[in-house]
């Protein structure tokens, strides 16, 4: 599958899109303690963003992540760790996949799970802050094709703010890094 590496319109089909993803998971951890959410920029209606769904599975403690990496290995993907963000376990996806989209493992309420939704639901809630998020991921979108790491880089310290101002914790670990 390959890597969308362009930043579009919000487009209506995302939830239904991470409602198939969900519905495709559920299978394999159905007797696991657990929530799935819709997280990122594509679970924001109106916010511009790479079509890239992003899904949380929230666990209620940590003893229960290694028992989801091997239920998530049995639905065919790849465990590849924390990518350098403490707490948020990673996957590629299995090659049979329908929509391309980041899966992570967080604990609930977590920094990376806290981060995640305190980041989503103030986009949600604050149009201007929207707008200025999608302005800045227009405006790196060109590399997107070339360095994913600079645009990712990129939008760094505008997502720390953003979450500082939403009451989030993101600026305490200094990575400035979220998929969104």
């Amino acid at each position: 599958m390959i890597v969308p590496a362009e930043v579009v319109d919000y487009d209506p089909r995302w939830p239904l899109w991470f409602a198939e993803i969900r519905a495709g998971l559920t299978p394999y951890l159905a007797e696991v303690p657990h929530v799935c959410e819709h997280v990122g920029s594509t679970a924001v209606p109106g916010l511009a963003a790479k079509p890239i769904i992003d899904v949380d599975i929230v666990v209620p403690s940590a003893e229960l992540v290694p028992l989801v990496i091997g239920r998530l290995a049995e639905a065919g993907y790849l465990h590849e760790g924390d990518q350098g963000i403490d707490g948020r376990e990673a996957f590629a996806l299995p090659p049979d996949a329908v929509h391309y989209h980041h899966l992570y493992v967080v604990v609930d309420g977590n920094k990376a799970h806290r981060d995640h939704v305190v980041l989503r639901d103030h986009l949600r809630a604050d149009a201007a802050d929207r707008e200025r998020y999608a302005a800045r991921k227009r405006e790196l979108a060109h590399l997107l094709t070339t360095d994913r790491t600079a645009y990712v880089d990129g939008k760094g310290a505008l997502v720390e703010e953003l979450i500082a101002k939403a009451g989030g914790s993101r600026a305490a670990d200094g990575s400035g890094r979220s998929g969104a």
